[in-house]
């Protein structure tokens, strides 16, 4: 089986060494290109391993990269970084098929764990179908309101849309929001959507009602 190599796509030279460099000191081995086409050329011949970009590239985006590779080679695995607040995009890109999406600005840990993951879940479905068992499991738990705001927030919403949807203040959003994350475990908004994309929830035109 050849090593796992970490394909990282970002147009932005500084971002991209840093990921590069950052891969590489955690035993990977990592591969940049500076564009989505970049990576194209190589795509057919890529067996194994795991891609990670950036969603807002000039050209071609990181969703029209998503959907090349999931066309091309379906299993494998793309991690998605987007910008604070595209959340709408990172959903976008989770119902395409992106096996997570991580904020900017992310830690270097949360990114690690995110492609050690993406990694086991390609080589383990039935380690995926155990997750999924469990994230319905604590699901079912939630209140209707928590469930309400869930919804919003899977729509790519911001507190206040949410808010004024549900008749309630942003600040109470918060709570439930706060609320949300204790209860599914969540680390992370990014880790709170990926677990609701993982059970199919798909709000129709964003709507929480």
């Amino acid at each position: 089986m050849p090593e796992p190599i970490i394909y990282v796509v970002d147009d932005d030279d500084a971002v991209r060494q840093s990921l590069e460099f950052l891969l590489s000191t955690a035993g990977f081995k990592a591969r940049g290109f500076d564009s989505a086409k970049a990576l194209f050329s190589v795509l057919p011949e890529i067996d194994s391993g795991c891609i990670i970009t950036d969603v807002r590239m000039p050209e071609i985006t990181g969703i029209d990269l998503l959907k090349k590779v999931k066309e091309v080679k379906p299993g494998l695995p793309v991690i998605v970084i987007t910008g604070h607040g595209d959340v709408a995009l990172a959903v976008e890109a989770m119902k395409i098929g992106a096996i997570d999406f991580l904020e900017k600005p992310f830690d270097d840990d949360g990114l690690i764990a995110a492609v050690k993951a993406a990694l086991s879940n390609a080589a383990d479905s039935g380690k995926r179908q155990a997750e999924l068992d469990a994230i319905r499991e604590k699901l079912a738990a939630l209140s209707n309101r928590e469930r309400q705001v869930l919804n919003g927030l899977v729509a790519g919403q911001p507190n206040k849309t949410i808010a004024f949807d549900l008749g309630i203040s942003p600040r109470t959003v918060e709570i439930y929001r706060a609320n949300l994350m204790t209860k599914m475990g969540a680390n992370s908004l990014s880790d709170l959507v990926r677990m609701a994309m993982l059970a199919d929830i798909v709000p129709d035109n964003g709507k929480t009602g």
